[in-house]
């Protein structure tokens, strides 16, 4: 979102103002944490990793849900207007209700986001603007931080057509590019990890995230599967406001096939069309002048394809992934050609104590070199989920390079650690530094943008996570992340170029 939308919503914040509303934040988060640990507790008080989930059910339908409970602790990049460190919590409840029957399903979820101790002072002038994610939940909630509404809402009809291979969703409903197929092992851990939502997915980082409206057709087995999708993505994802649709189109069809003659492997084609006809100012290098008399529509077809392959090596599996796709349409007034690709490889130690996974790679989503000409060359990420590619939120896949290093051990079988360390720069010194996931409301683009200063380096980015499992319902994680910014960051925030993040969160399913 543009910091220009809300101006008026910076300053500085009263001497101990956020440590006081940091510490009541963490007191409210611990608190329902602690209540949703004794409300949902087995019989008896106990849990075990071997308990599964208990099953409600209400006259023929099921009844289950999850809370997602989050303690988020910004320290951005320093601006003299505006309150960069600041601490606030989140909950989101979902709901669902399903009845399976033997040709169809049905599926009802309702969500509950609730957002509560929000920055006020954390938006400065252009171009530093929202200084973090606190920042954006503000400003795309003026009104309220509570909402309510219909996140799922589909039937799935099952043999269609008499084919039992084939399955079509009709309603409102979540969906991810690349998990078509479920792989097992590291396999599975890649796609899901490198592979899914980097063009379509539900932004489930967010405390709203998205859905889509319309149709869902499958067909396929274990090992290969046939995609089509034609949908409009819901407000949400910063606003706590998701029940309307947005005038976006998106359609996306795909091939996937695992096989099992080197090792294992899974491979796929796709295609997508995105039509943005919402006349809102577009994020791109043009001068605002320019972009302001822009009012056409963004229409872009992307094909691509990707493949990751795991085999064993000594004593370990070794993993491979290739990820491309080109661009091709219209950025309203002018023609769009942008490019992506990612290359990755990984060992994993079986036999070693904390079965250590080593991993790097490189990514690379093309830039605008020429915003007064008549081509718009910035990658556009469409519809993703960007945080499994960029953990630290502070960038997305357009216009940036990234390469990276990645360690998993698992010091116990309930206990997994990572690190990450990423050199992130700019592709072209003549385009913007992207921030964002895609549409979310009707008033603004979507994808934030601030200028590079004529520099490349963007910043070394470095952080760590543990992720615990109490149970088969009760999963706890702790993240940590330091940036340290380069030329792009000083030409904008000279007095602080360093930036922070952390958070607690716990997950209950129920």
């Amino acid at each position: 979102m543009d910091a220009r939308l809300a101006p008026h919503y910076y300053g500085t914040a009263r001497p101990g103002e956020v440590t006081l509303v940091r510490v009541r934040v963490l007191i409210w988060i611990l608190g329902l944490a602690l209540l949703s640990q004794s409300g949902f507790a087995q019989p008896g008080g106990e849990s075990s990793a071997s308990t599964s989930p208990r099953i409600v059910r209400v006259a023929g339908w099921t009844v289950n849900g999850s809370l997602r409970l989050r303690f988020e602790d910004w320290d951005f990049f320093k601006a003299q207007q505006a309150d960069n460190s600041y601490g606030y919590g989140a909950s989101l409840l979902r709901v669902s209700a399903g009845r399976q029957f033997r040709s169809h399903d049905w599926l009802f979820e309702l969500a509950v986001p609730w957002l509560i101790g929000l920055p006020a002072h954390a938006i400065a002038p252009a171009p530093q603007g929202q200084l973090g994610f606190g920042a954006t939940y503000y400003a795309a909630n003026p009104d309220r931080t509570v909402g309510i509404f219909l996140k799922q809402a589909f039937v799935r009809i099952k043999d269609l057509a008499g084919d039992q291979a084939s399955t079509l969703r009709l309603g409102r409903f979540e969906f991810g590019d690349g998990l078509e197929l479920i792989a097992e092992g590291p396999l599975g851990e890649v796609v899901r990890d490198r592979v899914a939502n980097r063009l379509i997915g539900n932004f489930g980082f967010t405390h709203v995230e998205r859905s889509l409206d319309g149709i869902h057709f499958s067909r396929g087995g274990a090992n290969s599967n046939l995609t089509f999708l034609a949908a409009r993505p819901t407000e949400g994802v910063f606003q706590v406001k998701g029940m309307r649709d947005l005038n976006v189109e998106m359609v996306y069809g795909a091939w996937s096939k695992i096989h099992r003659s080197v090792g294992e492997g899974e491979g796929r084609v796709f295609a997508t069309y995105y039509r943005d006809g919402r006349n809102v100012l577009k994020t791109d290098a043009r001068p605002l002048a320019i972009r302001a008399q822009d009012h056409e529509a963004i229409h872009i077809a992307t094909i691509g394809g990707n493949y990751v392959n795991v085999f064993t090596l000594g004593s370990g599996k070794t993993d491979v992934l290739f990820w491309a796709a080109i661009q091709t349409g219209t950025w309203g007034m002018l023609a769009h050609r942008a490019n992506a690709l990612a290359a990755e490889s990984g060992y994993q130690w079986n036999n070693v104590q904390l079965k250590p996974w080593l991993r790097g790679g490189y990514f690379r989503g093309s830039g605008d070199n020429d915003p007064s000409g008549r081509t718009h060359g910035t990658f556009f990420q469409e519809l993703p989920t960007p945080r499994p590619f960029a953990r630290f939120p502070l960038y997305n896949l357009m216009n940036n390079e990234d390469g990276f290093a990645q360690l998993t051990v698992t010091p116990h079988r309930k206990l997994i650690l990572r690190t990450e360390a990423h050199l992130v720069n700019l592709v072209s010194a003549r385009d913007l530094w992207y921030i964002g996931g895609g549409a979310f409301q009707k008033q603004t683009f979507g994808y934030t943008g601030r200028p590079s200063g004529g520099q490349k380096r963007f910043a070394d980015v470095f952080d760590l996570s543990a992720d615990y499992q109490f149970d088969a319902q009760t999963t706890f994680t702790f993240y940590v992340a330091h940036a340290s910014g380069k030329a792009v960051i000083r030409s904008i925030y000279p007095g602080g170029p360093k930036a922070n993040f952390a958070y607690v969160e716990l997950n209950r399913r129920f």
